[in-house]
């Protein structure tokens, strides 16, 4: 394996990030594509969408995420009759005093798991919108701040239909990532099970420390930062996102913030793997969690069983990669 000279000391990120796998890996067996994806999403300060069918590990992997760091952990399980002072807080008068006093809802906290996500009607979900662009919340003209780091995971279940809401594009827009959990493999599921047996009912999230602190998170995510991009590749990224405004199978493509979101994704993608710069693939890995949530296809093209992935692959496929 070619070993790169960096100009960047990454040698403490990387080593944080394989204790990280190291610790989930106690307990989730493959889904690496997916825990790399949440690692780059922490490192690149951006929120995620984690979408599969139920029993693939989707909320057990989130609870292990925010174990293996120290920093606050809450979880906000969605349901249709949750409202918005139940995610944000509300005031609450004290007698004591004869003011108002704003008592914090569980959002308030650094990394916040939100359970099926669109269980809940229009109303809550617009209450995410603030907190989750601009790291603040404002009740009653005042506004508060979120604690550093702040990151949301959200789950979704794309199957089931039934007491479920579409999120809102201004909302999906928000989350960095939308990752796609798959079923594992016949001999990762067999795995799965003699850990299980071997386990003898003791609770998984047990067996997991946390390796990571906030401040060595917040200097990690400033090193980030700093990993160079040629100017050849923020085209090729400027020119991904403009042709999805223009294809003919695409009724909505994605926006300018698309396209920092695979600049960030893949800067922090070439951090994990040891590279001060950014190649083409880190933006190709990249493209199709960021924009797969960001594009919506047209009607005749959903007629015909088209998905976003393989558009976005098409897109990839007609234009030149930078060398």
């Amino acid at each position: 394996m070619q070993e790169f000279i960096t100009r960047i000391d990454l040698a403490p990120l990387r080593e944080a990030v394989e204790s990280l796998k190291k610790e989930v890996g106690k307990v989730i067996v493959g889904q690496e594509e997916m825990i790399e994806l949440l690692l780059a999403a922490i490192l690149a300060d951006g929120h995620v969408l984690i979408e599969g069918v139920p029993g693939v590990a989707k909320t057990l992997t989130a609870k292990l995420l925010a174990r293996t760091i120290s920093v606050g952990f809450s979880r906000i399980q969605f349901t249709p009759d949750l409202m918005p002072s139940d995610v944000l807080g509300t005031s609450v008068f004290n007698p004591k005093n004869t003011d108002f006093e704003f008592k914090r809802g569980p959002i308030f906290s650094n990394l916040i798991l939100i359970d099926e996500i669109n269980r809940s009607p229009a109303k809550t979900q617009a209450a995410l919108f603030e907190v989750m662009e601009e790291r603040q919340v404002t009740m009653d003209g005042v506004t508060y701040p979120m604690a550093a780091p702040f990151m949301v995971l959200a789950t979704q279940n794309p199957v089931e239909q039934e007491g479920t809401y579409r999120l809102p594009e201004a909302q999906l827009d928000r989350f960095l990532f939308k990752i796609e959990v798959t079923y594992p493999t016949l001999d990762q599921e067999l795995l799965i099970l003699q850990q299980a047996h071997e386990r003898k009912g003791q609770q998984a999230l047990a067996e997991v420390t946390p390796v990571l602190s906030a401040e060595q998170m917040d200097e990690y995510r400033q090193k980030v930062k700093e990993i160079h991009i040629d100017e050849a590749l923020l085209r090729y990224i400027a020119q991904v996102v403009s042709r999805t405004r223009n294809d003919a199978a695409l009724y909505l493509g994605a926006s300018p913030r698309a396209s920092l979101a695979i600049m960030n994704g893949a800067k922090a993608l070439a951090a994990i793997r040891g590279r001060d710069f950014v190649t083409p693939e880190d933006i190709r890995q990249v493209a199709l969690p960021v924009l797969r949530h960001r594009i919506i296809l047209t009607p005749e093209k959903e007629m015909e069983g088209g998905r976003p992935d393989e558009v976005i692959a098409q897109i990839m496929q007609r234009l030149e990669v930078p060398r």
